[in-house]
């Protein structure tokens, strides 16, 4: 009976105090909040819900307390600086520091474990070069593009207006403006917040089609030609999936859509807002590229692409055979490996779908130069990107630009709370309240955003200048090596070798991983051959 000594003491307490408020009047207090644990202890007692109160009223709640603090009380006293859950400290302080400007030196070594497998390290050079020019540019925009866009090395990656606050969409766009820079959208449509911002936009479009809907939730060619046609739009991105969660849709309920969210949807006030796991404008290869091709032509010529993680390879080796057939090519294809983040996901989903960025990106790129398309096509690259190393081992592995969410959250308050999903932000990020939002200040995050973006980019360049080359278009995978678990090392090349250029169309491709499944691949149907 010792798990309800704590109630009946407080019982006991009760009554003593009563008695004793004669004699002092300090004792009502005492008793006034002795009776309400008395009452939650008989509360305990009675519920049927949580079997621990009802063994231990009152003190069961200790537990609860607990566990509602252990992430904070591990993320700030007992998790290591290297400790990834999902971004290390060291990290954490990296942007941190950069984003206010602050000195981001580290003394006395590294405290990476560098015998370990999987360490991987860039090759530096006897006769390291000079980078004066650290504002990076990739032109964006193949032959059919008539208003190809030159784009900085690093952007901010999808993240939606109503996933993020009116103040974070806000500070990040203003930053964008001030570094001249990018922001993709996310599928949420184009808000009154990045039209505000006045930075360069990437309109993504997802499989609710925000922003270019039919009230039945179709793909509609004249809404989206009024949106993408803004000079503020400088490309189109198709969302095929997304690292967090590939394959799957989502449902905003009717309780947390704001008229402001509803306005940048173009959906209806009181009814839940649903994304759709797959699209409704294309089902098979050839109307796939054929919609990039009509969404080029509605956007007056803008860089259009589209963004995927990879899960059937030879689902993607389908795209790109109608690609071929067709002569219809995408500006540009982004590969989000399942890295990356959102605001919430299926447990499941988030650890055991989808393919990571490296795997991905080096498929991607080998595809598109087996079927001799890769100097038409740009790649962009997004899942976990935050350093300059991470900026440059992507580069050197295929893409041509890399995004990052997280890193520019970090730039503009988040703190790794992971509540993302509950409303409840500490730092006025991923919230929509309006008071908690109100602690984000855009003048000085702004300020921030951009300047995490220059100092990121100018650690790009010192990195690059070691090596010896001059940009980062310049990187290969033979740059940098990587331990294996027997610990040697081997050079990128090895480890992620290339196919020769046009190999899969000519047939000469000797990699069965990739030979096999485009031989198995068709431009009619997504669906595996019989």
């Amino acid at each position: 009976m010792h798990r309800y000594s704590a109630f009946v003491a407080l019982c006991l307490a009760t009554l003593i105090t009563l008695a004793l408020i004669p004699a002092w009047e300090g004792f009502a207090v005492i008793a006034l909040v002795c009776l309400l644990l008395s009452l939650l202890g008989v509360r305990d007692l009675i519920q049927p819900r949580h079997s621990i109160q009802r063994n231990y009223p009152v003190i069961g709640h200790i537990r609860w307390i607990f566990e509602s603090i252990r992430p904070e009380l591990r993320q700030y006293l007992i998790e290591s600086d290297h400790d990834e859950e999902p971004f290390s400290r060291e990290i954490r302080s990296l942007v941190y520091q950069r984003a206010k400007g602050e000195e981001d030196k580290r003394p006395f070594g590294t405290r990476e474990h560098v015998y370990d497998a999987g360490f991987s390290w860039l090759t530096h050079s006897m006769v390291p070069s000079h980078v004066e020019d650290w504002d990076f540019r990739v032109r964006i925009g193949g032959p059919d593009c008539a208003q190809p866009y030159d784009a900085s090395l690093y952007n901010i990656s999808a993240m939606s207006f109503g996933a993020l606050s009116a103040n974070a969409i806000l500070a990040l766009n203003t930053g964008a403006r001030m570094g001249n820079f990018a922001q993709d959208t996310g599928e949420g449509g184009i808000s009154r917040y990045h039209r505000q911002g006045g930075g360069d936009l990437i309109y993504e479009i997802g499989t609710g089609y925000f922003g270019c809907r039919t009230p039945e939730g179709g793909f509609d060619p004249e809404a989206f030609a009024r949106q993408a046609q803004d000079p503020q739009v400088k490309m189109v991105e198709v969302k095929l999936s997304q690292g967090a969660k590939p394959g799957h849709g989502g449902v905003l309920p009717a309780a947390k859509i704001t008229p402001e969210i509803a306005e940048a949807r173009g959906i209806p006030m009181g009814e839940d807002c649903v994304s759709p796991a797959g699209h409704s404008a294309f089902s098979t290869p050839l109307e796939f590229v054929r919609f990039l091709g009509e969404l080029r032509r509605l956007s007056g010529g803008k860089p259009v692409g589209f963004k995927l993680c990879i899960g059937h390879r030879r689902e993607f080796m389908c795209a790109v055979k109608a690609m071929v057939e067709t002569g219809i090519v995408p500006d540009f294809i982004v590969v989000d490996g399942k890295e990356g983040g959102t605001g919430a996901a299926p447990l499941e989903f988030t650890n055991h779908i989808g393919m990571p960025l490296v795997e991905g990106l080096t498929f991607v790129h080998n595809t598109l130069r087996g079927a001799g398309l890769r100097n038409r096509v740009r790649i962009g690259a997004a899942g976990k990107l935050v350093t300059a190393f991470d900026i440059a081992r992507t580069c050197a592995l295929g893409a041509d630009w890399c995004n990052s969410a997280r890193g520019f959250m970090f730039s503009v308050g988040c703190i790794q709370g992971q509540a993302c999903h509950t409303n409840r932000c500490p730092s006025g990020v991923a919230t929509q309240d309006p008071l908690r939002q109100r602690a984000l200040d855009v003048t000085d995050k702004s300020r921030r955003v951009a300047t995490f973006h220059r100092n990121t980019l100018r650690a790009v360049a010192d990195m690059v200048g070691a090596t010896g080359l001059s940009h980062p278009d310049d990187l290969r995978p033979r740059h940098f090596n990587i331990r294996q678990k027997n610990g040697e090392t081997v050079t990128g090349d090895r480890a992620f070798p290339e196919i020769p250029e046009g190999s899969l169309i000519a047939g000469t491709c000797q990699d069965p991983n990739y030979a096999d499944r485009w031989h198995r691949a068709a431009t009619h149907s997504f669906a595996p051959p019989d």
